[in-house]
């Protein structure tokens, strides 16, 4: 194995962890989440030889899992749904400590977003990238995903603290 195709493939398990992290809070389910990460490095191994070296690698693989996640949504559009939670509920766990119900609250919060919103304020709040970055990611201008964010910030504060939220955090 040369140099160049260590270093790709280090670089490609270094970025995984980063992926489920993104994954798990587009798909909200672990299993669902891991599927996506392999189907991106997946398609990330095959066409390694679309990288250009010298760029953000991490930005391409979060790229290449975005267009997968978004393929295979438009695909369970049309699956039958559990529109009631009704078997979703019998699968979770409620949560036995105080963290686990502002966790719940926060996931329960992002998933009232706009998908756009959503994926802005995950890829630069969660993920740690720039501005620059997420909207190389998502495919638009810069200023489109600072506004994303900031209204996602500012719905998400409303969501967990209540409509009337002022801005000012206790």
């Amino acid at each position: 194995m040369s140099g160049q195709n260590r270093d790709f493939t280090r670089a490609l398990l270094e970025s995984a962890p980063s992926l489920r992290a993104f994954a798990i809070s587009l798909t909200g389910q672990v299993e669902k989440a891991d599927d996506l990460v392999q189907d991106t490095l997946m398609r990330a191994w095959t066409h390694a030889d679309s990288f250009q070296e010298g760029t953000n690698i991490k930005a391409w693989l979060f790229t290449i899992l975005r267009n997968s996640f978004a393929s295979q949504y438009r695909k369970r559009k049309r699956e039958v749904e559990d529109a009631d939670g009704e078997m979703a509920a019998q699968l979770s766990t409620p949560a036995e400590q105080e963290g686990h119900v502002s966790l719940d609250d926060l996931k329960t919060a992002l998933g009232k977003l706009p998908d756009e919103q959503r994926e802005a304020v995950l890829l630069v709040g969660a993920s740690g990238f720039s501005y620059e970055e997420a909207a190389e990611i998502c495919g638009c201008a810069v200023g489109t995903v600072k506004s994303r964010v900031n209204r996602a910030r500012v719905r998400l504060a409303q969501l967990m603290y209540g409509e009337d939220w002022d801005g000012a955090i206790a």
